[in-house]
């Protein structure tokens, strides 16, 4: 089947500025926007519900292979939509994210979430973020960005998101959770965070998201 249009592929640690960056990006375009972090987040709270631990491999796969899940925009919020139920706010909770981090290391997990999410971008006209999409779901994407941010930075961002949502977690906490999930997803065995070689490094820690979607709009729009 032939694209319509290019993939865009956006990687990188966790704050660095992935989700915001994509959707910016995708509406601009006109692309489809798909948050693969949300599925390995929607999984685990599936999990949750179902009193399954997050490293029970053959449960977890069987309830990742099973997910419906569909992703909209409701004015400027992206809906997660998981087997019709919106689950768009209870997924970003910090214990999700970390179940988050231990179910996106099952293998079999993900080989049934890679095959999903390589679906979507068949067609081309997505923009897709997550931690290995360049090198993984999507290595044939026309264009590849590893979005990067300091550690301190990511954390002020991601304490200061915390604290709109009225968590107030201490930030040496959040910094802590983001150091320890960028070591994990690094370091794991079945395809770790990385940049792709034919990606474009952008560090976000003195840049707008404005700035950053303009820079990203440039790129594409040299391939389109």
């Amino acid at each position: 089947m032939s694209k319509r249009n290019i993939n865009i592929a956006v990687d990188g640690p966790g704050s660095a500025g992935k989700g915001t960056v994509a959707r910016g990006v995708a509406r601009k375009l006109g692309f489809q926007y798909i948050d693969t972090g949300a599925m390995y987040r929607s999984v685990a709270l599936m999990c949750r519900r179902k009193g399954v631990a997050w490293n029970d491999e053959p449960a977890v796969a069987e309830i990742a292979r099973n997910l419906k899940f569909f992703f909209g925009w409701d004015g400027d919020v992206l809906r997660i939509v998981v087997d019709g139920e919106d689950v768009t706010h209870e997924i970003r909770t910090n214990g999700i994210g970390r179940g988050a981090s231990d179910v996106s290391a099952l293998p079999l997990v993900r080989a049934d979430l890679l095959e999903l999410q390589r679906s979507l971008g068949e067609e081309g006209g997505v923009v897709m973020d997550g931690r290995d999409i360049g090198t993984v779901v999507l290595p044939d994407a026309e264009l590849k960005i590893y979005l990067d941010a300091d550690l301190s930075i990511r954390a002020r961002r991601r304490h200061d998101e915390q604290l709109r949502r009225g968590e107030p977690v201490p930030y040496e906490q959040v910094k802590a959770g983001l150091a320890f999930r960028d070591t994990q997803d690094q370091q794991r065995d079945v395809e770790p965070l990385k940049q792709a070689e034919d990606a474009v490094y952008v560090n976000t820690s003195d840049m707008s998201i404005g700035g950053a979607v303009r820079h990203i709009m440039a790129l594409a729009r040299a391939r389109l």
